[in-house]
């Protein structure tokens, strides 16, 4: 009854009071992961030093390629979780959560196995020089023994979003990070680990609170329970995972694809420093991306709901509030960093040539930013009417389709200009794109309105 309730506000209640109540417990969540990224490397590069920061922009691809195999699992479970709990099939709702457990033991086992047999070239092709080298093995020798914990932890957070716990998965990634920014400076400063310290924090903050997650799926009385029997694979279960679970693992490993790109360009033609300035760069972002990401998440249950309903005018109304949060959230963030680009970049160091290669690549990253945001929104608006095809093809022209081949003939006229170029024209291109779209399908909304 209780659900029956929800549903129903979905489709009566104010729209904007409904944007409040689905967005903001997603975009603490959100916000909470950027900051603590943020502080991470704040955290490494006072501590550490320079060249310890720019050594994790060379890990980003390798992180990217995890989180691929963790979203080809979580994604499609957690959608085959709605659908089986929508039908009260609790049995095969149990048997998606069993399967999720055993696959990201079973994935994050073999993808640290095989990573850490071949790191040492792994890391040199991502970008890696020899003095990168050294703090990036360090890093990432501990992260990938702990890979298991991040992915089965990542999972079961997705799943407990699935299951009607959206405040209790919310709270599960505050704690994490949470423990993290109080292990970490201890870990750097007070032991001294180094940047060793920062990926023990990392993995032990994630394995308290997958501690946590096993104990509450485990309850017995609970309708969804993480229980042997169900942690048999079933054919079906796992083809199903896997055939929606696809296209965000392809996303990820094709941004895997873009960093490496990146890397190698701002190596080439800038040396350490350009590496690390894009590390920063890439740390801001995704402070304001994550604002939208937890916007669209807090959107997509009210479109999805109110388009299938056939309540058209709600779905436009919805998309128009959202849009403008969206651009504003970006506008601002496109403004603070030209307005003050060496104040945000000499929060991570002191070194004053790493501060002015990051202003230069803030101000050209966050050029076109208020594009972004109405992107982002378009993108999750198609994926939430069942049209998952466009949120595919939006994401690889900016990913895929300009950026690449930006990527590849600029640099050689431009040097370092002509990489944070690329990612401003693939942005504002990718956004064209998306608005093309876009005003295909709205006319088409407004006529149904109309209808």
């Amino acid at each position: 009854m209780e659900k029956g309730r929800v549903l129903l506000t979905l489709g009566t209640a104010d729209i904007g009071k409904l944007l409040v109540e689905y967005t903001i417990p997603a975009i603490i969540a959100m916000v909470t992961v950027s900051l603590y990224n943020i502080t991470d490397s704040i955290f490494i590069g006072h501590g550490v030093g320079v060249m310890a920061l720019s050594s994790l922009a060379v890990t980003f691809p390798v992180m990217n390629l995890a989180a691929a195999f963790g979203s080809l699992i979580s994604v499609g479970a957690a959608t085959l979780m709605s659908l089986r709990l929508g039908q009260k099939d609790y049995v095969a709702a149990n048997y998606i959560l069993g399967n999720v457990y055993v696959l990201n033991l079973i994935t994050g086992i073999l993808f640290s196995v095989t990573v850490l047999i071949f790191l040492n070239p792994i890391l040199i092709f991502f970008g890696a020089n020899s003095q990168m080298l050294l703090y990036a093995r360090d890093f990432m020798i501990i992260i990938l023994a702990g890979n298991v914990v991040t992915q089965t932890y990542i999972g079961l957070n997705t799943l407990l979003r699935s299951a009607g716990h959206p405040q209790k998965a919310m709270y599960a990634t505050i704690t994490t990070i949470f423990m993290n920014l109080i292990l970490n400076p201890l870990f750097i400063f007070k032991f001294g680990w180094g940047i060793r310290g920062s990926a023990v924090a990392t993995i032990i903050s994630q394995f308290l609170v997958l501690a946590w997650q096993v104990w509450f799926f485990s309850n017995s009385k609970s309708s969804i329970c993480l229980k042997k029997d169900f942690c048999r694979l079933k054919k079906e279960i796992v083809k199903g995972i896997f055939v929606i679970g696809i296209a965000p693992f392809l996303l990820n490993a094709a941004a895997c694809v873009i960093i490496v790109l990146i890397n190698k360009n701002l190596s080439y033609y800038g040396g350490n420093f350009a590496v690390g300035a894009y590390g920063i760069v890439n740390r801001m972002a995704y402070l304001f991306v994550m604002i939208v990401f937890g916007l669209n998440q807090g959107m997509q249950p009210i479109i999805g709901y109110n388009y299938g309903a056939a309540l058209y005018g709600r779905v436009t109304e919805v998309l128009k509030k959202t849009i403008i949060i969206a651009v504003a959230t970006m506008t601002f963030g496109s403004a603070f960093a030209e307005l003050f680009p060496h104040s945000m970049a000499s929060i991570f160091t002191d070194e004053k040539n790493l501060i002015d290669m990051t202003a230069t690549g803030l101000r050209y990253a966050f050029m076109f930013f208020p594009f972004i945001g109405f992107q982002m929104v378009v993108s999750t608006f198609f994926q939430s009417i069942g049209k998952a095809q466009k949120t595919i093809f939006i994401s690889l022209t900016r990913h895929v389709i300009f950026l690449i081949p930006l990527l590849i003939i600029l640099p050689k006229y431009m040097n370092i200009s002509g990489v944070w170029i690329s990612i401003s024209i693939s942005d504002l291109a990718s956004s064209i794109v998306a608005a093309c779209l876009f005003t295909t399908q709205y006319r088409k909304l407004q006529s149904k309105k109309k209808g």
